[in-house]
């Protein structure tokens, strides 16, 4: 008798791995199927907007001076990367942009991370700090720019502080509320086994609040440049925004429109990095639960 349950119970879990596998082969391939239609469509939908803004511009539906038209924004990009802009090389404009950009979102995020996770364990510095920094949250930032350049003047200094006001401020409401959403449990239990309060802070908080930290720093990057390129285009020696503001003084919208096509390449990839990044940090997660429907 048991031999003969044995016999007939291994088939049978055989065939449950099979049914299990394939499950899994045809999620699987559902996914990477999923991936290539949005990718496809996405890349679709950019050549439409692309076309539809030459065919209108050229048949004068919509003013060319103004608008300008794909094809001329191609042209002025290769015009500037071939023979430089007038400010200088191209891709020394995009390196002194990216560098103010860079620069400010460090000190932002290091500067936003440390206060956030200050006041989130300290609720006496929360309650005494907490109006002020609401205070200058509810400023428009970017108005800080021209004080800057009084300053600082014409230098990276003043863009750089300029990306550090919006960086900080998003990066710092992350930061406190991700110390303050750590599990109570775990920090009882590490109260118990011992821990004191920075041993806490660095291997049971800070650990905690990095994906509420690293959400921020998407978004804060593209704060960084947008301090960058604003402080240039107000008053500055090179960059990117000092490329915007001199085609707008030359009326010449193919560089206006070339200059913001090179930002939003910058800030893609920017983007890509972090993503990778967080991929990689991140392994121990779930995957979303959407991505598998």
């Amino acid at each position: 008798m048991p031999p003969e349950t044995t016999t007939t119970t291994a088939p049978a879990t055989m065939a449950k791995a099979a049914t299990a596998g394939a499950r899994t082969q045809a999620r699987a391939r559902a996914a990477r199927n999923h991936k290539i239609l949005v990718y496809g469509t996405r890349v679709l939908l950019l050549i439409g907007l692309i076309g539809l803004w030459e065919g209108l511009a050229r048949a004068a539906v919509i003013d060319p001076f103004n608008f300008s038209m794909p094809s001329k924004i191609w042209d002025q990009m290769t015009q500037w990367a071939l023979n430089g802009t007038p400010q200088g090389s191209l891709w020394e404009q995009i390196w002194y942009t990216l560098y103010e950009a860079l620069l400010g979102w460090v000190i932002g995020v290091i500067g936003g991370v440390v206060l956030g996770i200050a006041l989130g364990r300290i609720r006496f510095l929360a309650d005494v700090l907490g109006p002020y920094i609401k205070v200058l949250n509810a400023l428009p930032r970017i108005v800080l720019a021209p004080i800057f350049l009084i300053w600082f003047g014409l230098g990276p200094a003043s863009k750089v502080a300029s990306a550090v006001v919006l960086v900080f401020f998003p990066v710092f409401f992350n930061a406190f509320q991700g110390a303050r959403e750590v599990d109570r449990n775990l920090v009882a239990n590490s109260r118990i086994l011992g821990a004191s309060s920075r041993q806490v802070t660095l291997q049971v908080v800070i650990p905690s609040a990095t994906s509420w930290i690293f959400t921020s720093l998407h978004v804060s990057f593209g704060f960084a440049l947008i301090g960058a390129i604003v402080g240039e285009y107000i008053g500055a020696t090179k960059g990117l925004g000092l490329l915007v503001s001199a085609s707008q003084g030359t009326f010449n919208a193919a560089g206006v429109y070339a200059a913001m096509v090179i930002l939003a390449v910058v800030a893609l990839l920017a983007e890509g990095l972090l993503a990778f990044l967080e991929k990689r940090l991140f392994r121990w997660k779930p995957a979303d639960a959407s991505a598998d429907r």
